[in-house]
C-alpha cells in the first residue's frame, strides 16, 4: 500500500511549498491525566478528530456544511491512514446558500471516495489514472457545476483536506480557512482568502486591522457556484509529525483571534472538546454567522 500511495504523489504532482512541522507535548496544557496514563503511547498511528457546528447567535438557519471521514487499514503488511475533511460555508444573501454548501460537500467527497479511497481499499489496490491534485481539482469543478444546475444563484466556499499516510493535499476556494497549530501557540494559515479585503491587504491599500472592520469584509471574488468555472488553490504538503490541523468557516476565525484559537486548542483535553470551546468562544463574541470547525490531532 505504501508503494501505491508513493506513486499517487509522484512527479505528476505540482511542486508545493513545505510547511513547518510542529511537535506536540506529551501532555497538552489543561489535559490533566492520572500519572498511570501519562506514558500511554498510541502504537497504531492514527488521526484523532473532533468537529462542532452552530447556527450562531444572529442566524436562524445553518448555511455551513462539514464532513469528516477517517479510517485506518492495518495488517502485517503495514498501516495506512486515510482522512477526508471538508468545511463549506454557503454564501449568505444568496439563494440556496445552504443547499450549495451541502451539494459541494457531497460532490467533492463522492468524487474522492470513488476515485481514491475505494480504489486504495479494494482487494487489489491500484493507482488512479490521475494525480491526487487533479482528482481534487475535478471534485471542486464538479461541485461548481452541480451547484449551478441544482441551486442556481447559490454559492459556497470550500476547504477540503485529504490525508494519505504522511502526505496531505488541500483544495481551497473562498474564505474558510485551514491552519496548523503548534503547542507553543504558533498558528499558521495554510489557505489564502479569496476576498476583497485580502486583495486590498495584498495591494497595501488597507491594514489587517482595517480589514477586520471593513464594510465589505465578507465580499468574495471567488466561490463555487458563482461566475465562470475556475481551478481551486491546491497544494500537497508533508503531514506534520505531530500537532493540530484546523479547518473552519469565517464564523470562527472572523470573531475569535488566532491567538485565542491556538490557546483553546492547546488547552483542551481532546479535539472534540476543543471544537466545542471554539464554537462557544465565537458565540460569546456575538455569533454573527454560522460557525463550523474540524480539528485533527496528530499524536507524536
Amino acid at each position: 500500500m505504501s508503494e501505491i500511495i508513493h506513486k499517487l504523489f509522484g512527479p505528476r504532482q505540482a511542486k508545493s511549498k513545505e510547511i513547518p512541522t510542529v511537535p506536540l507535548p506529551q501532555k497538552p496544557p489543561g489535559d490533566e491525566k492520572p500519572p498511570a496514563q501519562e506514558k500511554i503511547r498510541l502504537e497504531l498511528p492514527q488521526l484523532i478528530i473532533g468537529c462542532a457546528q452552530s447556527n450562531g447567535k444572529q442566524r436562524d438557519h445553518n448555511e455551513d456544511a462539514l464532513l469528516t471521514l477517517t479510517t485506518n487499514l492495518s495488517s502485517d503488511r503495514g498501516n495506512t491512514t486515510l482522512g477526508l475533511y471538508i468545511v463549506a460555508d454557503g454564501m449568505g444573501g444568496h439563494k440556496h446558500g445552504e443547499e450549495a454548501s451541502e451539494l459541494a460537500v457531497r460532490a467533492i467527497s463522492s468524487q474522492i471516495v470513488r476515485k481514491v479511497i475505494t480504489l486504495l481499499l479494494s482487494p487489489k489496490p491500484g493507482v488512479p489514472s490521475e494525480s491526487i491534485q487533479e482528482i481534487m481539482q475535478e471534485g471542486a469543478q464538479e461541485a461548481h457545476r452541480v451547484i449551478v444546475k441544482n441551486a442556481p444563484g447559490g454559492g459556497t466556499t470550500i476547504t477540503s483536506l485529504l490525508i494519505l499516510d504522511k502526505q496531505m493535499t488541500l483544495s481551497h476556494v473562498g474564505d474558510s480557512r485551514a491552519y496548523t497549530i503548534a503547542p507553543d501557540g504558533e498558528i499558521h494559515a495554510l489557505t489564502r482568502d479569496h476576498s476583497l479585503v485580502m486583495r486590498m491587504i495584498e495591494l497595501g491599500q488597507i491594514t489587517t486591522q482595517e480589514a477586520a472592520v471593513h464594510p465589505q469584509r465578507n465580499v468574495l471574488y471567488r466561490a463555487l457556484g458563482q461566475g465562470e468555472l475556475f481551478a481551486p488553490d491546491i497544494g500537497t504538503y508533508p503531514l506534520p509529525e505531530s500537532g493540530h490541523i484546523l479547518l473552519c468557516s469565517d464564523g470562527l476565525w472572523g470573531v475569535v483571534s488566532e491567538e485565542s484559537i491556538a490557546r483553546l486548542v492547546n488547552s483542551a483535553p481532546n479535539p472534540q472538546v476543543a471544537c466545542q470551546l471554539l464554537i462557544d468562544a465565537a458565540n460569546e463574541g456575538g455569533g454573527p454567522d454560522n460557525i463550523s470547525a474540524i480539528l485533527i490531532r496528530i499524536p507524536d
